[in-house]
C-alpha cells in the first residue's frame, strides 16, 4: 500500500505537471519548453496479456496530436531491484505510445536510495540503456526565502521533506503558505505536514499556534475554530484524546523507556484518537520512544 509520502509527492506532480518539466530543465539540463501544453496523461500501459503496468504519474509535453516529450514520474522510497526493470518497461511502453523522447524522473527521499536508483539500467535489447533522472536530497534546494518558496510551493514542500529540520526551511514554507490564495493554503499545509519529519512537524505546529501566524486569514480561522457548537464537540474529543495520550506516556515510563520533552509534548498535543490508539499498541512492545512513532517520523 502506498505511503502518505508516496501519495503526497505524487499529488504535487498531478496538481501541477509543469513541476516535472521545471525539475528536468533546471536540475538535469533537459531542453523542454514550458510555453506549451503540459498535462497528466493516462498511466495504464497494459498490453494484454501482461502484468499490470501502471507508473505513478505520466506527463506529456506538447500538443496531444504531436507530443514533444513524455515524462514518467516514479516515487521510490526503498531499494527494490525489480522496479528498475519495470522503469525500463514503462519507458518503452510510453515511447511506443507517443513516438517521442521519454524520460523516467524518480524521486527518492533518502541519499542511499537515490544513489541506487541513479545507476544506468542495461537491458538485453541492444543499445537500450535507460538512465533514470533521480531527484534525491542533493537535488532539492534548501529554500529559506519565503518569496522563493511562494514561486514554487511544491518544491518548497519537498525542501521541507528533505531539509525541514533546518528551522529556516520550515519557516520559509510556512510563510509561503500564509501568502497563498485562501483555497490553496490548507491543501499545501497538509502536503508539507505529510512530507515533514517529526522535527519539522513540531516546528510547523509551533508556528501555527504562535501569535505571529496571520490569524486573520480564512485559512487560520478555519484551522483554529469553526463555531461554539463544534468547539464543544472538539473539547470533549480532545479531553478523551488527552487521557489516552497520558496512557501512552505511562506505559513507556512503566517499561523503563525514557520520554524526551519533545516526544512528551508531541504525544500530549495529539488529538487523533486513531493515532493515539496505534501509539498505545506500539508502546507495549517498543524498545525506544522512536519505535512508538514509527519509521515515517524519522
Amino acid at each position: 500500500m502506498p505511503s502518505p509520502v508516496h501519495d503526497t509527492l505524487n499529488a504535487l506532480f498531478r496538481n501541477r505537471p509543469a513541476l516535472a518539466v521545471e525539475i528536468l530543465r533546471d536540475s538535469f539540463g533537459v531542453d523542454l519548453p514550458t510555453d506549451t501544453l503540459i498535462e497528466v496523461a493516462g498511466n495504464d500501459f497494459n498490453d494484454r496479456p501482461s502484468h499490470d503496468l501502471q507508473p505513478d504519474t505520466v506527463i506529456v509535453v506538447g500538443p496531444r496530436q504531436d507530443p514533444i516529450h513524455g515524462i514518467i514520474v516514479e516515487i521510490q522510497q526503498k531499494k527494490e531491484e525489480p522496479k528498475r526493470t519495470t522503469w525500463a518497461r514503462y519507458a518503452a511502453a510510453l515511447w511506443l505510445r507517443l513516438k517521442c523522447p521519454v524520460v523516467v524522473l524518480t524521486l527518492c527521499p533518502t541519499t542511499p536510495v537515490a544513489e541506487w536508483a541513479a545507476k544506468p539500467i542495461v537491458t538485453s535489447l541492444p543499445g537500450f540503456v535507460l538512465q533514470p533522472r533521480v531527484v534525491g536530497p542533493d537535488r532539492i534546494p534548501v529554500i529559506t526565502d519565503s518569496s522563493e518558496a511562494v514561486d514554487c510551493i511544491e518544491l518548497a514542500a519537498m525542501s521541507v521533506m528533505m531539509h525541514g529540520e533546518r528551522r529556516a526551511v520550515t519557516e520559509a514554507f510556512m510563510a509561503a503558505v500564509s501568502k497563498l490564495a485562501d483555497g490553496n493554503a490548507p491543501q499545501y499545509y497538509e502536503y508539507g505536514y505529510r512530507l515533514a519529519s517529526f522535527v519539522a512537524r513540531r516546528i510547523m505546529e509551533e508556528i501555527m499556534s504562535s501569535t505571529a501566524w496571520p490569524v486573520y486569514s480564512p485559512f487560520a480561522k478555519e484551522h483554529f475554530g469553526k463555531g461554539k457548537a463544534e468547539g464543544k464537540a472538539e473539547g470533549k474529543a480532545e479531553g478523551k484524546a488527552e487521557g489516552e495520550a497520558i496512557a501512552v506516556i505511562k506505559i513507556l515510563k512503566a517499561r523503563g523507556i525514557s520520554v524526551p520533552q519533545d516526544a512528551h509534548d508531541h504525544i500530549i498535543h495529539c488529538t487523533d484518537l486513531d493515532q493515539i490508539d496505534e501509539w498505545i499498541d506500539r508502546a507495549v512492545t517498543a524498545s525506544t520512544v522512536d519505535d512508538v512513532f514509527g519509521p515515517n517520523t524519522a
